[in-house]
């Protein structure tokens, strides 16, 4: 959660220090792995699918956005890329008839085919329902790539491109989640823009 007991303005500072720690830290080889299997599925026709809990369901959401519109460009196949946190009558049916670690797997049945992109996001690793669609995809043949935090839990063994903030801080985390779905989605803009 970071220090206790500072002021306003020493929090901040401390916030900012550990914000530009974790940037530093950033294993970008990863981040370019990541972005080379995105562009490759836009050229290919390939789908991205994106999921996480709470605020990571936000920025699941946001992600999501950011690779079907801010990155596209003219002459460029659009990017098939969903939310499955968008959906809350599915998601709730699903809760309520299966059970709540089911809310991405019962949702990745309908779509996922092998070599598509599931993007799981997480501060933990330690969801229930994250973990059991990440066993679901790399059964199907799908790409995972993981947006953790902390030490990464037990979702880090199990996606294929781990993305890790190993911060302890929960925003710093979701901070940089942003920031990392920010380079994809920008450095995917800018590709295209250089090319045409």
């Amino acid at each position: 959660m970071g220090p206790g007991g500072l002021s306003a303005e020493a929090f901040a500072r401390w916030y900012r220090e550990e914000i530009l720690n974790q940037w530093q830290s950033l294993d970008l080889k990863a981040v370019s792995r990541a972005a080379s299997a995105i562009v490759e599925a836009q050229e290919k026709g390939r789908q991205v699918f994106v999921i996480g809990n709470g605020g990571s369901a936000a920025t699941a959401s946001h992600l999501a956005t950011d690779l079907s519109k801010t990155a596209e460009a003219p002459g460029w196949p659009l990017l098939k890329c969903l939310s499955w946190t968008d959906n809350a009558s599915f998601i709730t049916a699903i809760g309520n008839d299966l059970s709540f670690d089911k809310i991405f797997t019962r949702q990745l049945e309908n779509l996922l085919s092998p070599k598509d992109i599931v993007i799981l996001i997480s501060g933990s690793g330690n969801s229930g329902n994250l973990l059991e669609a990440a066993r679901y995809a790399n059964k199907r043949g799908a790409l995972t790539i993981g947006l953790l935090g902390f030490d990464g839990g037990r979702l880090k063994p199990l996606v294929k491109i781990p993305l890790l903030v190993s911060s302890e801080q929960y925003g710093v985390i979701e901070d940089l989640h942003m920031g990392i779905g920010h380079v994809l989605a920008f450095f995917l803009k800018q590709r295209r823009s250089r090319a045409s």
